[in-house]
């Protein structure tokens, strides 16, 4: 973990991974981030989701809470501490890797990402004052999973997730496509990447 003494209480910026392959490129994207933040001494903490032990589904839905694995209660204890919150995640199947669902799914739960009101449909956001970043790798043209596909797995993260919850801000960055990608096409997003990192 990397912080500093101004982060007791929040830290400038959470990275999470969402790729379950730390050989894939989503892990430089990740490193080449993190370079930059360290350049620009900006604080910044770190979750692997497939590094994390917890159950993977929600076995009685909501109808009854599962207790919180302690790499979850840890997870959750970093988001609650960042500003910034940045995703590396690749788009598989339309969305997003089954791991980062399960992740989300177990951890964003009622009374802690969102409360629903008594007898109302609407919910208080308990994340707001936070934005986020999601850097998306795929081997699908941005143009054909924006205007064919509809952007349906962004827009699931970035709406049906994070918005909902009160993050907001959430911009979005594309790496397409992957397949077939050259050193230099992979060497230009990885600086990219890093300057991101150092401009927070």
């Amino acid at each position: 973990m990397i912080i500093t003494e101004k982060t007791i209480e929040t830290m400038d910026t959470l990275i999470i991974n969402g790729h379950p392959n730390k050989d894939s490129f989503n892990f430089a994207l990740a490193e080449a981030y993190k370079k930059g933040l360290l350049a620009s001494n900006y604080s910044f903490d770190e979750i692997i989701i497939h590094n994390l032990e917890f159950e993977h589904s929600l076995k009685y839905g909501y109808q009854q809470r599962v207790e919180l694995e302690q790499d979850l209660l840890d997870a959750w204890d970093k988001i609650n501490r960042a500003e910034k919150i940045v995703i590396f995640m690749p788009i598989w199947w339309g969305g997003m890797p089954g791991v980062m669902k399960c992740f989300f799914d177990r951890l964003f739960l009622p009374g802690m990402a969102f409360q629903y009101r008594k007898d109302s449909p609407w919910w208080d956001k308990l994340l707001i004052g936070k934005s986020a970043h999601l850097v998306v790798t795929m081997d699908t043209p941005v143009w054909y999973f924006k205007w064919v596909y509809g952007e349906a797995g962004i827009k699931q993260i970035k709406n049906n997730i994070l918005k909902f919850c009160g993050i907001n801000p959430v911009k979005t960055s594309y790496i397409s496509p992957i397949k077939g990608s050259t050193l230099a096409f992979r060497e230009k997003w990885l600086t990219k990447i890093e300057n991101l990192g150092k401009k927070k």
